[in-house]
């Protein structure tokens, strides 16, 4: 009988065997990010709500709709972090790496928290990896984070992605088409909250997702017919270095994403077998997100990939994990002297390097070999009475089935030379 205690609704937990391809997914990131030189960020899962509500914008349903938000002890006002990139950003400005050598280029990763409806593909405490690069307004630099969330997808077998690209344009040339765009929405048939949208941030309007909404919007101004001669040779070469890399994109000129801060390149990573919750990452630049916070004029371009979903677009594509929480070697001690010697070769192993486990509670031969077989090892050692009093142990290869007996001293040797 299971506990009468269940996770909170909307929480997507992972358990073997399939935490095997979340861990996988993670770290095959880190490995990407620092190959490329981003250093890794350990963050604070909540901050001070004003932070949130500056730098994701008040007039966001983040903010607005779906915050964690709750008085401390202290009487201040507490938000668990809806998404990273203004946390990161924080921790950047507040202990100087912008000081350093630009671009700061950073990493990190955990849970984040919304309120929102629960459904297959959203949750309300979800995981993510999250990258920036700070301090550059190099288009090279929107490219290459662009190409290692690609090649990370590509990594952990992915094949079905589209990159949708878009440029939403700087703080010169935005106002011209908000006011177009303003103009074309005052003229629809909408309910309240929406006009009220169009007057705050019209660009939140068409990122609603309801269909009366959205046919509506189908005839509106785009951004990229608006941009400025500057904004427009960014995007134009955002767009050369990723034909150059042989990353395929669609313009999505509609792209405008959910947060305020964007500017110029934004981009979004789609799978067509998730349904409805398709976009299985994105990102893009927030030139202006420093001043916001209360910081210097400074640049910065990243991303934030759902774990969630990339575990689930893996299922889907039927890609195996890339990395197995299985041992290599599994011991099966035969009676207390046996369980003692054995237990001390699997700490050997394991410092040197080998995941190794073993059978405990004095299980019967049969029961042990059990889990020496669910546990995907390679080997397994068997130490018995009888083994003990000729000095040998019994190594088995769990995949031929051949089995021979080593001399004790010698079992952790002949295991670390066949195991490499």
């Amino acid at each position: 009988m299971s506990s009468n205690f269940q996770a909170p609704k909307g929480v997507n937990e992972y358990f073997p065997p399939r935490s095997a391809a979340y861990l996988a997914a993670r770290d095959a990131f880190a490995a990407a990010a620092t190959r490329a030189g981003y250093s890794y960020l350990e963050l604070p899962v909540f901050e001070d709500t004003r932070l949130f509500a500056r730098g994701v914008g008040e007039s966001t349903d983040v903010v607005t709709k779906e915050m964690y938000t709750f008085e401390d002890r202290g009487g201040r006002s507490i938000t668990l972090r809806p998404e990273f990139t203004v946390g990161v950003l924080r921790s950047v400005l507040q202990h100087g790496l912008h000081k350093g050598e630009l671009p700061a280029k950073v990493w990190a990763t955990g849970p984040a928290f919304r309120y929102e409806r629960a459904q297959a593909g959203r949750y309300r405490q979800f995981y993510q990896v999250d990258l920036e690069a700070i301090g550059s307004e190099d288009p090279a630099v929107d490219v290459e984070t662009i190409a290692l969330a690609w090649d990370w997808y590509r990594e952990l077998g992915l094949t079905r992605l589209t990159l949708n690209l878009n440029s939403l344009g700087c703080r010169e040339c935005r106002p011209v088409y908000r006011a177009a765009l303003q103009e074309f929405l005052r003229a629809l048939d909408l309910d309240e909250d929406t006009r009220a949208r169009i007057e705050i941030n019209p660009l939140r309007v068409l990122d609603d997702k309801r269909p009366e909404v959205r046919a509506q919007v189908e005839d509106a101004p785009l951004v990229t017919d608006y941009l400025c001669g500057t904004c427009k040779a960014h995007h134009d070469k955002v767009r050369e270095l990723l034909a150059d890399l042989s990353i395929p994109w669609v313009d999505e000129p509609r792209l405008v994403r959910g947060l305020d801060y964007y500017t110029r390149t934004t981009y979004e990573f789609d799978h067509p077998l998730l349904g409805a919750q398709s976009g299985i990452g994105g990102g893009g630049r927030y030139d202006g997100l420093s001043e916001d916070i209360g910081g210097p004029a400074l640049p910065g371009i990243g991303f934030g990939l759902g774990l969630d979903r990339t575990v689930i677009a893996m299922e889907k594509e039927e890609v195996a994990a890339a990395a197995s929480t299985g041992v290599a070697v599994y011991g099966v001690p035969l009676g207390e002297e046996a369980q003692r010697r054995v237990f001390g070769l699997v700490a050997e192993l394991r410092r040197a390097g080998i995941a190794t486990d073993m059978a405990y509670d004095g299980k019967k031969l049969k029961g042990a070999m059990r889990g020496a077989d669910r546990s995907g090892a390679a080997y397994a050692v068997i130490l018995g009475e009888r083994d003990l009093a000729e000095g040998a142990a019994q190594l088995k290869d769990l995949r031929s089935g051949e089995q021979e007996a080593v001399p004790l001293d010698r079992i952790a040797g002949v295991l670390k030379e066949k195991l490499g």
